[in-house]
Order: C-alpha cells, then sequence, then structure tokens
C-alpha cells in the first residue's frame, strides 16, 4: 500500500524534530542548531510518474516540492547504466558523470536550487571541493540567481575554471577542506543564503531518483550498490530511494550498500571498522580524491545506520590504487575523475562478497581533473 504524504515526511530539525519552517532558508535548527532532514522521503507513486518532463523531473511527486517551485532543468539524470566484464562478474556502470556538469550533484542541485527559488532567493552561496560548486553555479545561472562559491586551493583547475564559466564567484581557501566550509560560514552569519548540499536536505531527494532510474533499468534492486563516500548524501539519498520502493512493494530488498573511501581520509571506514576509537587516527590527509576528502560528514551516522541495515560495509583505498583504477576503468571506455576511480580496487576486495547484480555508480568525469 502506498503511503500518502503526512508529516513525516516533511523536512524536520534531525534533534528537536521541529518542522522545517514554512519562510525563509535556514541551513539548521534556529532552535537547537541541529541539521535538518527528512525522517522519511515524500513517498514514491508508480502513477505519479510524469513521463511528459524531463530527465528527474519525471519524479517530481517525490522531491518534496510545492508545487509553486519553478522547474530547474538542464538535462539532469537519465544517465546511461552499462554492463562489462570485470573481475570475472558482469557489472554495471551507472555513469552519473554524463550529467550536465559532469557529476552525479546536478541531481541535487537542481532540487536544492528550485526549493531556493521558491523562497524568493537571489543569490546563494555554497562551499566545495568542485564538483557541488561547479553544480550548484550552473543551476544558479540557469535559474537566474547568483552565485558564489568557496573552495579549498587544492580543488582541480578545471573545476575552478567550470564554476567560473557559469558565472560565479569563486572565492579560494588557503587550507583543508574544513577551513573552506568555516569561511563559508562566516559570509552566512553575515546574512548569505548557504547553499549547501551537506547542510539543505533537499538535495537528498533528487539523489533518490538514482534509485527510482536504476529499477527501471534493471527491473529490480541492485544485489551490491558500490559508491564512494565523503558527506555521504549520494549514498543517503540512493539508499533511501530504495527504501521508498521497498515499502509500496515493489522490490523485495535492500541492495548492499558500499561505501568507499580514501584511506588518507577515510572516517566512516575507521568506524565502521574499528568503532568509535578508529576516529583517533583519522586526518584530512591529501589524496587524489579530493572529491571525497571530508573528515567530519554531518550525517556520518546515518550514513552507517543505512549501511548495516542493509548489510553493507565501508571500503577504504590507498594512493597507490586510485591512478590504476582510473586507467582500468578508461580501458572500458569510461573516463572518470580520480574519486571514482576509487570504486575499481574495492570491486576487487569485495570479490565473491559481492551479491549480484552488481552495480557501481561513476559519480564525476575525468574532465575534471586533467
Amino acid at each position: 500500500m502506498i503511503t500518502s504524504l503526512n508529516e513525516t515526511t516533511e523536512i524536520r530539525c534531525s534533534n528537536c524534530q521541529q518542522s522545517y519552517p514554512p519562510e525563509g532558508t535556514p541551513y539548521r535548527c534556529p532552535t537547537c542548531g541541529a541539521f535538518f532532514d527528512f525522517p522519511v522521503l515524500p513517498p514514491y507513486d508508480p502513477a505519479g510518474i510524469d513521463p511528459s518532463q524531463p530527465g528527474l523531473w519525471r519524479f517530481r511527486h517525490t522531491l518534496g516540492l510545492p508545487d509553486s517551485a519553478p522547474l530547474v532543468a538542464i538535462g539532469e539524470g537519465n544517465t546511461p547504466l552499462i554492463s562489462r566484464r570485470v573481475f570475472g562478474r558482469d557489472v554495471a556502470f551507472k555513469l552519473e558523470f554524463l550529467n550536465p556538469t559532469g557529476s552525479y550533484k546536478d541531481r541535487g542541485s537542481a532540487v536544492l536550487v528550485s526549493f531556493l527559488r521558491s523562497r524568493g532567493v537571489d543569490q546563494a552561496v555554497e562551499d566545495s571541493s568542485g564538483n557541488a560548486g561547479a553544480s550548484f553555479a550552473a543551476y544558479a545561472a540557469a535559474s537566474g540567481m547568483k552565485g558564489r562559491v568557496y573552495i579549498p586551493d587544492y580543488a582541480s583547475g578545471p573545476k575552478r575554471s567550470q564554476i567560473e564559466a557559469y558565472g560565479a564567484q569563486v572565492v579560494r581557501v588557503l587550507g583543508s577542506r574544513a577551513k573552506t566550509t568555516e569561511i563559508a560560514l562566516r559570509a552566512v552569519e553575515q546574512g548569505d543564503v548557504y547553499a549547501s548540499h551537506a547542510y539543505m536536505p533537499h538535495g537528498l531527494a533528487g539523489y533518490a531518483t538514482l534509485a527510482y532510474e536504476l529499477f527501471e533499468q534493471l527491473g529490480q534492486a541492485p544485489g551490491s550498490l558500490i559508491l564512494p563516500v565523503g558527506q555521504g548524501g549520494l549514498l543517503l539519498g540512493v539508499g533511501r530511494g530504495f527504501q521508498s520502493l521497498l515499502r509500496v512493494g515493489l522490490i523485495e530488498r535492500l541492495p548492499r550498500l558500499i561505501g568507499v573511501q580514501a584511506l588518507a581520509c577515510a572516517p566512516l571506514w575507521a568506524i565502521d571498522r574499528y568503532g568509535p576509537s578508529g576516529l583517533g587516527w583519522v586526518a584530512e590527509g591529501e589524496t587524489l580524491a579530493e572529491g571525497i576528502r571530508v573528515r567530519h560528514p554531518l550525517r556520518g551516522d546515518r550514513v552507517l545506520d543505512l549501511i548495516r541495515q542493509t548489510g553493507g560495509e565501508m571500503q577504504a583505498v590507498d594512493e597507490p590504487d586510485i591512478l590504476p583504477g582510473r586507467q582500468a576503468l578508461a580501458s572500458l571506455g569510461f573516463f572518470v575523475e580520480p574519486t571514482s576511480a576509487i570504486i575499481w580496487k574495492a570491486l576487487e576486495q569485495m570479490g565473491e562478497r559481492l551479491v549480484d547484480p552488481v552495480v557501481v555508480i561513476l559519480t564525476g568525469s575525468g574532465l575534471k581533473s586533467i
């Protein structure tokens, strides 16, 4: 039976359960300061799919947007699923790097920017290692909104150039990824709207559309789903999307979720492997996988809870294995950035523990790291 949209699907404070306010765009709860989240995503209803709408907007009924929210679309969603024989088994690769700005972030940015515009926002700021910033800048431009993006100085040149090309102001920050967020928050404290892909939960519903597409393409849920994890928003969104499909009886089980981090900065892997004490040695070390260089994932506890619910696990990949993984994927015709390439070693490490059908999400284009 399909659950009707009710208050349990509203965005609420993760701590005090206060509903997201009907006005304004706070990035955290004004009462207690905790982050906002969806307790349950808006329900998936096959009858609600609108094939006349572009890309992921076919699933608009699942996005949690008000009817007045504008459709901000530049071609996101409907990415190919391509099968290849690797490590002695068939593996399906979801080509999210073919989204308009070259990464899966477009699914979240389309929804978040639509929400911001529905609240009358005409300028906002974001902080990012590159992909989220480029995506936000593109959708801001497409919607007529001005953007400013704070990026760590180590972010790749192509990503900086891409953000600037969309017309957003780029602010380079010397220091860590965490320092970049700190500087962006200073601007927010002065009154800027924070279009944060980490804090604002709206994009999670956009990521969930990836689950709906995989269900359509496979005719079932994956047995195992492998993807890179930084903040973990993609894993949360996709996993919750499959929970929505399970809730309405379209699938019989959830896929095992396999999150992959770079060993140089692997807080969720450390906790999954060694418990809370594992965080003691975790640093924000330098890594080629710059897109997942996040030492303190905002929703880390929820990411790990979801992984455990599905019988999944976290994997960590060392630096010497990243570029060979990128080359191996290129030999299959998939040119991805190092952040995406870490999944290759995880595929090898998991071996027979993977449940078929195996799906891998390739998150970002290799053109961003040349």
